[in-house]
């Protein structure tokens, strides 16, 4: 699913803003790959903005792309989503926001909440250390998903 064309030029105004601010180059490979991430709204790993770019850039390599998405994560300009035990995946969308994740075929997708941004956390919180940013991950299955599911799937998949 593609973001839109507004919301696409927007993120990419910032994130050459960002660059020049940091004194990062802005380079060819750099752009591409971030616009990769910034297009779709599939929260894409980075096998798949390899193969979105590659089709742009054929002589980019996978390495490339890796060492760039964690550049542009540690530069703070995309952010990533996911249990380090599972393929991370990355988003150009830094609004705050959450995720919604199909536990069967993995759509993950970007939702607001009013009533999940302003969450009171619970002070035994504080045991652990302070919270610096709070995203909630809701888990389920899409329409689509759950358009196809048979009786009886729902108690395997507990």
């Amino acid at each position: 699913m593609k973001s839109g064309r507004n919301e696409i030029d927007q993120r990419m105004r910032s994130f050459e803003e960002m660059c020049r601010k940091l004194g990062v180059k802005r380079t060819h490979q750099r752009m591409e790959i971030f616009r990769e991430v910034a297009q779709t709204a599939d929260h894409p790993d980075a096998e798949k903005v390899y193969r979105g770019v590659s089709e742009r850039i054929p002589t980019m390599s996978l390495d490339t792309v890796y060492r760039t998405l964690w550049l542009l994560k540690d530069l703070g300009l995309i952010t990533t989503l996911g249990s380090p035990r599972e393929r991370t995946r990355f988003d150009a969308n830094l609004d705050h926001h959450h995720h919604f994740v199909c536990v069967k075929c993995g759509l993950t997708r970007d939702f607001y909440s009013d009533d999940l941004d302003s969450l009171k956390l619970p002070d035994s919180l504080l045991s652990i250390g302070h919270a610096v940013k709070t995203q909630v991950e809701v888990k389920g299955l899409c329409r689509e998903c759950a358009a196809g599911e048979k009786p009886g799937d729902k108690k395997r998949r507990q």
